[in-house]
Order: structure tokens, then sequence, then C-alpha cells
């Protein structure tokens, strides 16, 4: 079934406005960037909240490490079925490291009220599919592993008991 989605995502791609849109979330959401600037962002102009939007952004951080090294672990290869219509940094699929920044920087930002990350965070995990480099369970993978970060650190991220 992962074959056959990801065959029917990266179909979606032969239209060239399609995958001009998915190179660019694609390239965006490279190494968490997007997501880390977001995170940055918020703490420069919401000074009241500055150190919540600091330590989502290290949940950001941290999720996308997290992913960086089960995937060191699994070893899953990319999809080789499709032609991708980006390159990619590494050889390895499992868990997709956009979908864990992607999916942590939804939840963290989101609880701090940026609602327009979460859409962003969602396209960004669609443009995966639609680029050719990941299975839909990776994405799935990588958007539980980014969630799952987000609401361990949850508590930590508002300041806990120590703001």
């Amino acid at each position: 079934m992962d074959h056959r989605m990801l065959t029917a995502l990266r179909a979606r791609g032969g239209d060239p406005r399609v995958a001009a849109t998915a190179r660019a979330l694609s390239w965006a959401g490279e190494h968490g960037a997007v997501w880390l600037a977001a995170g940055l962002a918020g703490a420069a102009v919401d000074g009241a909240r500055r150190g919540a939007w600091l330590r989502g952004t290290a949940l950001t951080a941290g999720a996308h490490a997290v992913s960086m090294g089960v995937k060191r672990v699994v070893r899953r290869p990319r999809p080789a079925h499709v032609e991708p219509l980006v390159r990619t940094a590494g050889r390895h699929s499992f868990p997709s490291s956009h979908a864990s920044s992607a999916v942590a920087a939804a939840v963290a930002y989101g609880a701090l009220g940026a609602y327009v990350i979460p859409p962003l965070a969602a396209a960004v995990c669609l443009s995966r599919l639609v680029v050719g480099v990941h299975y839909p369970s990776d994405v799935a993978a990588g958007a539980l592993l980014g969630a799952l970060t987000a609401c361990v650190g949850a508590r930590w991220m508002r300041g806990g008991a120590h703001d």
C-alpha cells in the first residue's frame, strides 16, 4: 500500500505548478530551517513569551535530531520506484525528518497561537510524498515522532514550575 500511495501522490508532481510548490516546501523544511526561523522570529516579536518560543524551538530541533538518529538505526532506503523531484541530503527515509520537525513546530508553536504553522506543516509533510522521497509510512512515523517530542516537552516549553 505504501508503494501505491506514493506512486499516486508522486504523479501529482507531474503538474509543473504542483511540482514547484512541493519543491519549495521541501526546500524550506530542509534541516527544520523554516521551523527554527519561525521559532526565533516568535521569540523576537513576543517578548512576554520569549522563553516559551525558544524552548519550542529547541523541541523542534530536538525532534529533528531524534529523527536523524532513528534514521541511522533503521536505514530504510528511499523509494526507488519513483523518480524524485528533489535531491536529498541522505539515503535513508524512515522516519521523515521533515515531518518530525514540521509536526513538532505545529504542536509547539500552535500552542503559542501561531495558527498558520499547522497547515504549513501539513503541506511540508505532503510535499515529501509529491517529490517522491518518502513513503507515506515514513511521513506518518516522522509526524508521530514530532508530535510526541513536542507533547512530552510541552510543560517545559511553557516554563513548567520554573518560570
